[in-house]
C-alpha cells in the first residue's frame, strides 16, 4: 500500500509539531487531497516557479518546502501572479504542497541542528529554548466507589494527557477522616460526628491552560460538598526544541579558518560567505541560526559565543554588534543556511516509508532560490575614490 498525503503529513507533524511554530507563521498542508497516494516527494527551501517546474517534471505527488507559499494569507489564488500560477500548476499536476517552517527551525533535529551538525559542533543546545508546556499536578481524595467517575470527568476536562496517552493518573488507597460542622450538608456521615471513609488519593497532570476547566470538573463530579484537593505548578523544564543552536567545535581555530569551513560545507551561492571580526582571533564556542538571525545577536553574546553563523545580517545591527566585540559574525545566504535540513527531512520520510513497506522516491532539490544571481567583486584598480572630485 502506498503512503497517502495524510500519512506523510502525520510523519512530518510528528517530527516537526505545528504547535512549535511561531504565532505569525503559516505551516502545514497548503494544498492537496489527504487521501491521494504519494510515491514521490521533492524537497526544497522555497516554493518558487522554478521549483514547481522541477517537482512536476519529476512526477512528484508532494512538494515539501521550508518556506510557506502564502505567509500572510491571500484573498485570491488566480493565476495572475507567480504564487497563483504555482497553485494552479500544482493542482492540475496532482502535486500536493506542504510547508514546515519555524516548526522545522525549532525541532530537535531541524534546520539549526542540521547546520550545527554540518560544522561538527558538540554539546549543542537551543539558543532560545522553547519551554515545554506549563503543567500543574492536581491531587484530590475521592471515596473509593467514586474514583473512576471523577477520574473520567477530569480526563474529559483535559487532565491526564501525556504524549500519546490519555486518562493517565495515579491512585492509591487510604482513609479520609472529617467531622461535618453545623451548616454542612455532608454526602457521607452526620453533622458533629467524626467519619472515617475509605478513599483513594488521585493525582493527575494537566496543562496549566486547562486549570479552570479541570477544577470545575472536579467540583461537578466529586460527591463531596467540599472536595479536598491541592494544585501544584510544576517548574518549567526547557525542551530540546527552540530557536538556533550553540555548541563547541572539536578544536579551537581562527575565525578565518572557521569561515573557510563554513564556505566548504555549505552549498555555494553567488554571495558566498561574509565575515566580520578579527580573522586571526581564536574561536571555539559557536552559535548558529538557519535563516534570518539578527534578532538573536544579544542572546548569543550573553551565552558566550565566540562566533555566530546566520544569514541576512543587516548593516546597522551587525555594525553596532561588532563594535561591542564577540561574538564575531559569519553571514551566509538564507537559502544556503537552511538547505542542509532538506536531506535530513528526506531521511525522516525514507525511514517512515521503509517501516511501512511503502515505496517512496525522494529528491532534494539543489536549485539555488536565493534572489541574487551573481556577485561581482570590486577591486581598487580603476575604481573612483569616494572622495574624488571633492573640494579641499
Amino acid at each position: 500500500m502506498p503512503l497517502t498525503v495524510a500519512d506523510v503529513v502525520a510523519v512530518l507533524e510528528e517530527h516537526y509539531p505545528p504547535r512549535t511554530a511561531q504565532d505569525w507563521d503559516a505551516v502545514g498542508l497548503v494544498l492537496g487531497d489527504p487521501a491521494a497516494a504519494v510515491t514521490s516527494v521533492v524537497l526544497a527551501v522555497d516554493p518558487t516557479e522554478e521549483v514547481v517546474t522541477e517537482a512536476l517534471a519529476r512526477g512528484a505527488d508532494l512538494l515539501l518546502t521550508h518556506h510557506p507559499l502564502y505567509l500572510r494569507g491571500t484573498s485570491s489564488v488566480a493565476a495572475t501572479d507567480p504564487k497563483g500560477r504555482a497553485v494552479h500548476r500544482l493542482v492540475t499536476g496532482g502535486c500536493a504542497l506542504y510547508a514546515a517552517h519555524t516548526n522545522a527551525d525549532a525541532a530537535a533535529d531541524g534546520v539549526s541542528q542540521a547546520l550545527a551538525d554540518l560544522l561538527g559542533l558538540t554539546r549543542t543546545v537551543p539558543v532560545e529554548p522553547l519551554d515545554a508546556p506549563a503543567l500543574d499536578t492536581l491531587t484530590t481524595f475521592v471515596p473509593r466507589d467514586s474514583t473512576a467517575g471523577v477520574l473520567d470527568a477530569l480526563a474529559a476536562a483535559g487532565a491526564g494527557r501525556l504524549g500519546d496517552y490519555e486518562r493517565a493518573a495515579f491512585h492509591s488507597p487510604g482513609t479520609g477522616t472529617f467531622r461535618p460542622l453545623p451548616g454542612a450538608h455532608p454526602a457521607v456521615g452526620q453533622v458533629g460526628t467524626v467519619e472515617d471513609v475509605a478513599e483513594d488519593r488521585l493525582e493527575m497532570v494537566l496543562p496549566r491552560e486547562r486549570r479552570a476547566a479541570v477544577l470545575a470538573a472536579l467540583r461537578q463530579a466529586h460527591p463531596y460538598e467540599e472536595p479536598a484537593h491541592s494544585l501544584v505548578a510544576q517548574a518549567p523544564v526547557p525542551a530540546d526544541t527552540g530557536t538556533g543552536r550553540i555548541g563547541r567545535l572539536p578544536e579551537a581555530m581562527t575565525l578565518r579558518a572557521f569561515a573557510e569551513l563554513v564556505a566548504r560545507v555549505l552549498p555555494p551561492t553567488a554571495q558566498g560567505i561574509r565575515v566580520g571580526g578579527d580573522l586571526d582571533a581564536e574561536v571555539r564556542t559557536v552559535a548558529v541560526c538557519g535563516g534570518s538571525g539578527d534578532s538573536l545577536l544579544g542572546r548569543v553574546r550573553s551565552l558566550g559565543a565566540d562566533v555566530y553563523l546566520t544569514a541576512d545580517l543587516r548593516h546597522h545591527p551587525a555594525s553596532e554588534h561588532l563594535a561591542g566585540g564577540r561574538p564575531f559574525l559569519v553571514d551566509a545566504t538564507h537559502w544556503a543556511s537552511e538547505w542542509p535540513w532538506l536531506p535530513r527531512a528526506a531521511e525522516v520520510l525514507r525511514a517512515a516509508a521503509l517501516a511501512r513497506g511503502a515505496r517512496l522516491d525522494l529528491h532534494v532539490s539543489t536549485l539555488v532560490t536565493d534572489p541574487w544571481a551573481v556577485h561581482l567583486p570590486q577591486t581598487p584598480s580603476g575604481a573612483a575614490s569616494p572622495h574624488e572630485g571633492a573640494s579641499s
